[in-house]
């Protein structure tokens, strides 16, 4: 898909495959009807690799990457993350806060022309709830993207037995791109 047709996109449904060595994810559109549409991108991440890296193809013959994103450090607790297009040119960042996430996931995404955005999931017990019961890890969670008190994007994860988001853009300035990597990066990254 074309960078043009893609920031035209005000949601997402995000799939997540189940594989041995692999993660993978499929971004899809969605169709009028609020049913999943076409493929507009394919990701796929390499399990304990030591410097996390996910490569996001536009289909799933990886012959053409979309774009990606890649660790700026081998180990980091709060690690940032650069995301390029597909021809290797820098988009903007996304990094996790520590300190934050201590209690309640929170993550930030810049992108050059606009503030910085800063994402929080949303409920404060399920996110105590996941951390503190471990048999509780899978509740879906929801995470609304902001800066300035002006909503930018929100990630919901549905019930199920794969892992399923659904991601709605709020702000048309918001690269598409930066919204997908961030999206995958929260199932890829979240439990590290």
């Amino acid at each position: 898909m074309q960078f043009d047709s893609l920031q035209t996109q005000h949601q997402f449904h995000i799939r997540q495959r189940i594989r041995m060595m692999v993660n993978q994810y499929e971004v899809h559109a969605v169709t009028p009807d609020g049913r999943e549409g076409e493929l507009l991108a394919f990701a796929q991440q390499k399990r304990l690799a030591f410097k996390e890296q996910v490569t996001i193809y536009t289909d799933e013959s990886k012959q053409q990457p979309l774009l990606g994103f890649k660790a700026r450090q081998r180990l980091d607790l709060g690690a940032t993350y650069d995301v390029t297009d597909g021809a290797g040119n820098p988009v903007g960042l996304f990094r996790k806060d520590f300190a934050q996430s201590l209690l309640r996931s929170t993550w930030h995404l810049e992108q050059p022309g606009l503030p910085e955005v800063t994402g929080q999931e949303r409920s404060l017990p399920v996110a105590l709830l996941r951390r503190f019961v471990d048999s509780l890890s899978w509740l879906p969670y929801h995470f609304d993207f902001a800066a300035g008190g002006q909503p930018f994007f929100s990630v919901v994860k549905k019930w199920g037995l794969r892992d399923r988001y659904v991601v709605e853009v709020q702000n048309p300035q918001i690269d598409r791109r930066l919204v997908i990597a961030l999206a995958i990066g929260l199932d890829a990254l979240q439990g590290r």
